[in-house]
């Protein structure tokens, strides 16, 4: 559990990430951190390493790494997506989930982040029937 979300709502991130990656060989991870420890976007970018998602075969995941505590997030993709996306589509997905979170809907925030991201990696990265789940589902979080 994200202990800032309901079992029930870290249950709909994990699934919305299982539909997302139905569509795709692209992986998404959700990450709760508990502080900032450098800059939202520098942490995000060492838990990207930490978590490995740097090493899929096409280099296609997306990190969705969150710190509510500091009520910051940072989306962040592999160099496989951002050699086919600009800045502007990460901020369209930031913009997505900070409407929601704005409503105090931080699970509908990041499922909406989900989805956004869904619909590229289905464009660029569609799924093959030789894809494997190559990074876990499960959110994530800093012990």
């Amino acid at each position: 559990m994200s202990h800032f979300l309901s079992p029930a709502e870290d249950l709909l991130i994990v699934e919305a990430v299982q539909l997302a990656e139905k569509g795709t060989s692209g992986e998404i991870r959700v990450h709760f951190a508990k502080k900032i420890k450098k800059d939202v976007l520098t942490d995000a970018k060492n838990t990207f390493e930490e978590l490995k998602m740097h090493q899929t075969k096409v280099r296609n995941g997306v990190l969705i790494y969150m710190v509510l505590q500091e009520k910051q997030f940072s989306i962040i993709g592999d160099i496989g997506i951002d050699q086919k996306t600009g800045d502007s589509f990460w901020q369209s997905c930031r913009n997505a989930m900070q409407i929601e979170f704005s409503k105090g809907e931080i699970a509908l925030g990041i499922i909406k982040g989900i989805e956004a991201v869904k619909e590229v990696l289905k464009k660029d990265f569609p799924y093959q029937n030789e894809d494997v789940n190559e990074l876990s589902d499960e959110i994530s979080k800093d012990e």
